[in-house]
């Protein structure tokens, strides 16, 4: 059994915020924020099962959340079509940014955490400037032709996935738009670890590994089931295999390099494994589904570490 694989269930945890929609590690692991139906984020210590602070605003269901770099401040997304920055010491809503004209499916902090990227059912990706007092976007991309669905961000790159079949990729330095057809309609995707590739989840069970520059498919990962909904991937720590959740319950997990499944992760649920975020550094994976997250370590783990 591969040590860079997290396989041992060691807590499962009842969030008690209707529905996790999304898990996300913080930056360096330590912590992570759970979206809730309820209209609710909670920050957690995942690592010992504390449940640290709850943060209220957003007038429905939250769809995503991430921390700043430097653990300060939370940014969100959700139905309400708006896009909020909490402050993590005081609880308190920041700034509210509205002009989304749909659900807000996906945010993301620049490197820097001072611009919020946002994506929407509305096709548009909005940046605004946390900085500013204005609350109107400094910037809106919007060539997409359907749901923005997934987004992430690198120091000089934007990375989207939309529901139009199309990967598009933003180069902030030169100023230009790259644009791959997948096929399918695209429901997550992810730089890896070495920046050098992108791993796309589409409605057709099936993940691609896409070369970044060229668009060239160097992989295909299939097994797991996506044919309906929002389901996350990742990457290990390592960049040495892939991990996706799958709406029958388990997480699949392949070897990057031959593409050959080593690893299905049972949740004892016959409920989607939608959400997944994997530690920046070790080997260890959060996982949601219905109310509960999950997290798994590898096998030499000791329970309750």
């Amino acid at each position: 059994m591969c040590s860079d694989i997290p396989v041992k269930l060691i807590r499962t945890v009842d969030c008690k915020q209707g529905a996790v929609r999304a898990v996300r590690f913080n930056a360096d692991g330590s912590y992570c924020l759970t979206c809730g139906s309820n209209k609710t984020i909670k920050l957690w210590n995942p690592h010992r099962d504390v449940m640290l602070k709850s943060y209220q605003g957003h007038g429905y269901e939250v769809l995503d959340a991430q921390s700043s770099g430097d653990n300060s401040q939370i940014c969100s997304a959700g139905m309400d079509k708006t896009v909020r920055l909490f402050d993590v010491a005081t609880g308190k809503a920041l700034r509210t940014y509205r002009g989304h004209a749909g659900t807000v499916n996906c945010v993301k902090f620049n490197e820097e955490s001072t611009v919020i990227l946002s994506g929407s059912i509305d096709s548009s990706i909005r940046a605004w400037d946390t900085r500013s007092k204005k609350h109107d976007p400094v910037q809106i991309l919007d060539e997409a032709k359907d749901s923005i669905t997934s987004l992430q961000v690198s120091d000089h790159e934007i990375l989207s996935g939309c529901g139009d079949s199309h990967v598009r990729r933003y180069d902030l330095r030169i100023g230009k738009m790259m644009s791959d057809f997948i096929g399918n309609a695209v429901t997550c995707v992810t730089f890896t670890r070495d920046a050098q590739c992108i791993l796309v989840s589409t409605l057709d069970n099936t993940l691609r590994l896409i070369d970044k520059d060229n668009g060239e498919l160097l992989n295909e990962y299939t097994g797991h089931k996506n044919k309906e909904y929002k389901i996350d991937n990742s990457l290990n720590s390592k960049d040495t295999h892939i991990l996706s959740g799958s709406e029958d319950g388990l997480v699949y997990i392949w070897d990057l390099v031959d593409a050959k499944l080593v690893e299905k992760l049972d949740h004892k649920t016959s409920r989607a494994i939608h959400s997944l975020s994997y530690h920046p550094t070790e080997t260890c994976l959060l996982t949601a589904s219905a109310d509960k997250i999950f997290m798994w370590k590898s096998q030499y783990a000791v329970s309750g570490d």
